[in-house]
């Protein structure tokens, strides 16, 4: 499973990232590396480009970018993460349980 196939909320945990060009160098350099975990926030109308959430950043992807990032299995929805950002108020949270 690459990122690109979250549905919003989701949160993959990072098995790899594919390739060893500039492309991939830059994405480890933004905290892509295995065992990160990552969560999609949401898509652009035509679904390119994508915003996920990496270590408390939100950090916007092409689609070609998101999908050299491969995932295990949806791990969870977005709670869990929600807690690790400065001043965000996880009982504000608009998901559900």
């Amino acid at each position: 499973m690459t990122l690109d196939q979250l549905r919003p909320g989701e949160v993959g945990q990072i098995v790899r990232i594919e390739g060893v060009d500039g492309i991939s160098c830059r994405l480890r350099e933004m905290g892509f590396v295995p065992g990160e975990s990552v969560q999609f926030l949401t898509a652009a109308p035509l679904g390119d480009p994508l915003k996920c959430m990496i270590q408390g950043s939100r950090i916007a992807l092409r689609g070609s970018e998101a999908r050299r990032v491969l995932l295990a299995e949806p791990i969870s929805q977005a709670a869990p993460l929600a807690r690790k950002v400065p001043g965000l108020d996880p009982r504000l949270s608009t998901t559900g349980p």
